[in-house]
């Protein structure tokens, strides 16, 4: 006897609810085929749906994700880094205690109590016909960041060599959501016993299911603008999968008005919080991306003495907004810098400091297109200053040595830097994004820094 089990699933949204109601159209209706026809379905999230770029996500801290995926009859979701390493501790460990829905992330544990009831490593489900389907969790070991926040995480090669041969004794599919990204997906397919790995994390769109070592590989890119579909045709009398197949399915113009109702009702809900006066500026405050500006020399003022180091560098786009005179709401500042970007202190040489400065101040950095790394703007910008003074060359184009503090800077000796967490990360600004002393500050985000600069104005 064969039977076929159905999976769809969604990755990284990112709250992007502009396309929630499309992808929930069209998950209801070929379910509602399935189960018109005696087959089993079943729903899975592979994390990053929650985004506080979003105003609702933001004034809810994750519960207005938590309650869409549960109206929508999730099975199991797992977590990615924007649930993991945006919220607090409190928040993340209570996120889930009112979900319909089973969690499974296998590799995050609270450090100093003991886990939440919704946290397991798996979950095992049953098909119609009594087909056991496992499916464990993994997430991107960010382990700082984790630390920070009272979590540990651990390295998920770890983490499946020790349940895949569990949950493959037990199970007769083995299903992995997996928040780490293509090259990890590929070298699990190669490494372990699973029959479907869905992707994420590294935002990669797979058309077509790959079936790679018997495994087969989907992904469905971000925001919602596709969905995922696994068919697995299972063999009762062998006990084997006999077949795989899957695609991404783009979302139709065709919307589930229940799903629309349920966003707008969680909109009205966002606003009583983000309407609150946070206070009242006497003057406006213009934003520009390409000039240094008053809101930028003192917001990069108020970082550096927030986190009390010798110099700050921030670029202007990290400001999507000014700000006009009068009060200024909770939303205002969401609007202006809605980045997922915490506050970071880091020590460099005097040396280290002068190459950084000279990348900051090339062309290529201040019209940069940043996508992902937590900045959700259009471009990096112009890099505003505290404490620093440029000194060029003669012909003024080259930068030859920084001030700080009205002194030469010395190459040898240590200074602190403060920015944001964005450009420590690999490969952005080499000279720094290798020096091993940073200090990160969460939960807050910059937006905690830009509102007490305001506060004090």
């Amino acid at each position: 006897m064969q039977e076929q089990v159905h999976i769809y699933f969604t990755s990284d949204l990112h709250s992007y609810f502009d396309n929630w109601p499309n992808i929930m159209a069209g998950i209801k209706k070929y379910r509602g085929i399935h189960e018109l026809e005696g087959e089993t379905s079943l729903l899975l999230d592979n994390g990053d749906h929650l985004d506080r770029v979003h105003p609702i996500t933001e004034a809810t801290l994750g519960q207005a994700n938590v309650s869409l995926l549960s109206e929508a009859g999730y099975d199991v979701v797992t977590f990615g880094n924007n649930e993991g390493i945006t919220l607090s501790n409190d928040r993340l460990y209570y996120l889930y205690d009112d979900a319909s829905f089973a969690v499974a992330c296998a590799n995050v544990h609270p450090q100093n109590r003991e886990a939440p009831e919704w946290l397991k490593p798996y979950q095992i489900l049953k098909s119609k016909q009594g087909a056991k389907v496992g499916v464990l969790g993994v997430t991107a070991p960010f382990r700082k960041f984790y630390e920070l926040l009272g979590w540990s995480v651990d390295d998920p090669k770890i983490i499946l060599e020790h349940y895949i041969p569990e949950l493959r004794n037990q199970c007769d599919i083995v299903v992995v959501l997996s928040h780490l990204g293509l090259y990890e997906d590929e070298k699990m397919a190669e490494q372990y016993p699973i029959d479907v790995i869905i992707g994420g994390h590294t935002h990669h769109l797979i058309d077509q299911g790959r079936v790679e070592h018997g495994t087969i590989i989907n992904a469905v890119g971000k925001q919602g603008y596709h969905y995922g579909y696994i068919n697995i045709d299972f063999d009762h009398q062998s006990g084997q999968v006999a077949s795989l197949s899957g695609e991404a399915i783009p979302i139709s113009s065709a919307q589930d008005e229940e799903t629309i109702q349920q966003i707008q009702a969680w909109d009205d809900k966002a606003h009583q919080y983000l309407d609150q006066v946070v206070t009242s500026l006497s003057e406006p405050f213009p934003i520009d991306w390409f000039q240094s500006t008053k809101l930028m020399e003192r917001f990069v003022e108020k970082l550096r003495i927030w986190t009390n180091a010798d110099v700050a560098a921030l670029n202007s786009g990290v400001l999507l907004s000014g700000f006009d005179s009068g009060p200024v709401t909770k939303k205002h500042i969401h609007e202006s810098c809605p980045h997922p970007m915490n506050p970071c202190k880091m020590t460099l040489s005097g040396q280290e400091l002068i190459e950084t400065i000279r990348l900051f101040e090339s062309e290529r950095f201040k019209n940069h297109e940043l996508k992902g790394l937590g900045f959700r703007g259009e471009i990096l910008g112009k890099m505003v200053y505290s404490q620093i003074t440029l000194h060029y060359k003669a012909d003024g184009q080259l930068l030859e040595t920084i001030s700080i503090a009205g002194e030469r800077v010395d190459p040898d000796k240590k200074y602190t830097l403060a920015t944001a967490d964005t450009f420590s990360f690999p490969w952005l600004i080499p000279s720094i994004s290798e020096v091993d002393d940073k200090q990160y500050y969460m939960p807050e985000f910059l937006r905690d820094v830009l509102t007490e600069c305001l506060s004090n104005v």
